[in-house]
């Protein structure tokens, strides 16, 4: 078998290729096209499999595409977990390419899991309306800003930007050219508002009839836009060991440092799925208001140990209950909160 170690970059890549006794047999940068993978793969010994790989990062998805078109039955190395080239004194292109393809061979890639490409572009428009929420916010901010550098201060109502704040700004008179400012703000929030309807209506289309979708949306606090990102982000929840696992890779369990008799428990784990632990988090923050489960679980943990661990352990909860509801084909169905330590309280039906 032909292992084919590729250090991936925005414009070109750099690849090794080994064969089974580890010999060097083709070591070249690429422009990274379809054409030079193809014309790569002509030059590897025909008749022998190949396998590649590379790492995950920001823009791994164009090449991973052409390397599985091309016929090199790509991997993806989760680079966290790569420390060959981490911890490496001389680090170099060639050497990091090299290492992988060593790696390759060896059968020690750290994978990480990929969806199939249907389901990255469902994620790419989630993506994308989480973006625009973000751009409504810093616009939402900035409106803010105007009318507090102009000394204005605002009615009293629960959504400056809904009907009576949006009457109340047309009639205001402000100075040059924070009126124009103002003027151009709205005009832009409207805009972004709009975008995300759309969004809102591309995620409908592509997701009706989601298997998961209905099960997680059963869930307190998880609403239709939550129960897709999940969805997506699980991919599956037949991947997921235990609930235990799926709490993991959500990033909902804490840091524990352990040596002899000493044990230091920190936040939650760094390396994780952010987007499934922030759409936990926030579900969660709703659950504890609407659910009384949820609530009277909140409760308790935060008399003990404040309201931010408080909430990162209702998420946790959210999450365990979710990896059930998933794996046994069930809706949610609330049930009274009962304390019995050490154990996971049903909340199914």
């Amino acid at each position: 078998m032909i292992h084919v170690g590729i250090d991936h970059h925005k414009k070109w890549d750099q690849v090794v290729a080994l064969n089974d006794a580890g010999t060097v047999i083709l070591e070249r940068q690429l422009s990274g096209n379809r054409e030079s993978w193809e014309q790569l793969k002509s030059e590897l010994p025909s008749g022998e499999p190949t396998q590649s790989v590379l790492e995950a990062g920001w823009n791994w998805g164009k090449a991973y595409d052409l390397l599985e078109e091309a016929g090199f039955n790509p991997k993806l190395a989760n680079p966290l977990k790569v420390r060959l080239i981490a911890e490496s004194f001389i680090k170099t292109d060639r050497r990091d390419a090299l290492a992988l393809a060593q790696l390759l061979r060896m059968g020690w890639i750290p994978e990480v899991h990929v969806p199939a490409r249907e389901v990255r572009d469902q994620k790419n428009l989630l993506r994308q309306r989480a973006w625009l929420v973000q751009e409504r916010t810093r616009i939402k901010n900035r409106i803010h800003a105007i009318l507090d550098r102009n000394h204005v201060e605002p009615p009293v109502v629960s959504n400056l930007f809904g009907t009576r704040g949006k009457a109340w700004m047309n009639g205001l008179t402000l100075r040059a050219p924070d009126d124009v400012l103002l003027a151009a703000h709205r005009k832009l929030l409207e805009a972004v508002q709009a975008q995300m309807k759309e969004a809102e209506g591309w995620i409908d289309e592509a997701l009706d009839g989601h298997a998961d979708l209905e099960i997680l949306t059963s869930l307190p606090g998880v609403g239709k836009l939550f129960g897709a990102l999940i969805a997506l982000e699980i991919n599956g929840v037949g991947r997921f060991g235990s609930a235990e696992k799926l709490c993991a890779y959500s990033g909902l369990v804490a840091s524990t440092y352990r040596s002899a008799e000493t044990a230091h428990h920190g936040g939650l784990i760094p390396g994780c799925n952010r987007h499934l632990r922030y759409a936990f988090i926030e579900a969660a923050w709703t659950a504890v208001r609407v659910s009384p489960y949820f609530s009277a679980y909140h409760r308790r943990l935060k008399a003990r140990r404040g309201a931010q661990t408080a909430i990162g352990a209702a998420a946790r909860r959210l999450c365990e209950v979710a990896f059930h509801c998933l794996r046994r084909r069930r809706f949610y169905v609330e049930k009274p909160y009962r304390f019995r330590p050490g154990r996971l309280v049903s909340v199914l039906a």
